[in-house]
């Protein structure tokens, strides 16, 4: 059994490693803006006044806590609009104004109740690099398609869908393929494929 090709693995892990990280997940962190966002915002007169969110990020945040798997936004900005949007999704845990988010990640754990290795990532810019690299020692990370070359070059999935556009959904539900492969029995033969959405599906939240 082998990965699908189109899960463009790097640096690469062995299938059996992806499955014991993804079973063991209790938190999913993610950037904001350029991730959850396309990384564009509304200015009126009065400063910022709009962001857009994917509906299937939403749905994403949904099935991931459902599987026993809670979100968490971590951003630069500080943006009540992001605590809006976590309230929406019954997000608890919102870190905004993190300007060195490597730094940040040890009381974030903390502060979550999680081991490192419980911990996935994914962000699309620089400023994501430095704690994709601690998450990516036992954990997993992952980026969107349009995200900065170096960002992809790091994560162990690089995602279908653009920031704004679906990729957390699209890393949420590579994730739930790997754990639930990971209760399977063994020696149970299955082929691993990365899930896509299709043009006219969508969420609730």
């Amino acid at each position: 059994m082998r990965l699908a090709d189109d899960m463009m693995l790097a640096p690469p892990l062995l299938e059996r490693e992806l499955r014991a990280r993804a079973g063991r997940l209790r938190l999913v962190i993610t950037d904001v803006d350029g991730t959850l966002t396309d990384g564009g915002v509304f200015y009126s007169e009065r400063g910022e006044a709009l962001k857009r969110f994917s509906m299937r990020d939403g749905m994403g945040v949904e099935r991931l806590r459902d599987d026993g798997v809670e979100t968490a936004f971590l951003t630069r900005e500080t943006s009540s609009i992001v605590v809006r949007r976590a309230e929406k999704l019954r997000i608890k845990r919102v870190y905004q104004g993190v300007a060195d988010k490597e730094a940040a990640f040890p009381a974030i754990a903390v502060d979550a109740g999680v081991d490192p290795s419980q911990v996935a990532y994914i962000g699309d810019d620089v400023n994501d690099l430095g704690i994709m690299a601690l998450v990516a020692e036992r954990g997993l990370v992952a980026a969107p398609l349009d995200a900065f070359p170096s960002v992809l070059r790091l994560a162990h999935y690089r995602c279908a869908r653009t920031g704004g556009g679906g990729a957390f959904r699209d890393f949420a539900e590579w994730i739930l393929v790997l754990r639930h492969l990971a209760r399977r029995p063994q020696g149970v033969a299955v082929r691993l494929v990365a899930p896509r959405l299709d043009e006219k599906g969508g969420g609730r939240s």
